[in-house]
């Protein structure tokens, strides 16, 4: 068993498939988990700070609050292990899990950006910026695999080939009919 296979073992989800059912690597797949494991409890901890250092600005007061709750979110749907004493943690994260990656992308963004309507200061930047950015991975793996370089040449010369064949029926005719362009002096004004 090489060190890979081990490594995803150890962080299969509980009744997790063995067998991959997309074609995201598994280095992406990591780096969006633990972006977000790491980058949800920076945020509750940024939030925290903000709280405490603006005290008498309520819409900052607002941002940190909502920022500490973006936090959570994304700790509890990348990290259920990390909040085993609520109930509802694991189905929620099922729930997520089942859901095509671009929901998490544009959900994670949409948490990402609301504190920083609501307050820009540096450690709210910073908070939101980690979760915009687990939101930005998703996205990524959303997009998927590249094709390879011969489906891409294939798929060039297929798409060059067609538009040459239907420019040129159109241009034949648009030149057959064409009149030279030239410049003319505006009229002489009549004094």
């Amino acid at each position: 068993m090489s060190f890979g296979e081990k490594l995803t073992a150890i962080m299969q989800r509980p009744g997790e498939d063995l067998v991959a059912k997309d074609d995201v690597p598994w280095w992406l797949k990591y780096s969006g988990r633990g972006l977000g494991t790491v980058g949800g409890g920076i945020a509750i901890i940024m939030g925290l700070f903000n709280i405490i250092t603006s005290i008498f600005n309520v819409s900052c007061i607002l941002g940190s609050i909502c920022l500490m709750l973006a936090g959570f979110t994304v700790v509890v749907v990348e990290a259920p292990c990390c909040c085993l004493f609520l109930d509802f943690v694991q189905n929620f994260s099922d729930i997520v899990e089942k859901r095509p990656y671009w929901n998490r992308a544009a959900f994670y963004c949409a948490l990402g950006i609301v504190p920083l309507i609501l307050c820009l200061g540096v450690s709210i930047f910073f908070g939101s910026g980690l979760i915009f950015a687990t939101g930005l991975i998703y996205g990524m793996m959303a997009i998927g695999k590249k094709a390879s370089f011969h489906e891409m040449r294939t798929s060039a010369a297929s798409a060059t080939a067609s538009q040459a064949s239907a420019s040129t029926s159109t241009k034949s005719n648009l030149v057959q009919n064409a009149q030279p362009v030239s410049f003319t002096n505006p009229p002489d004004s009549i004094v």
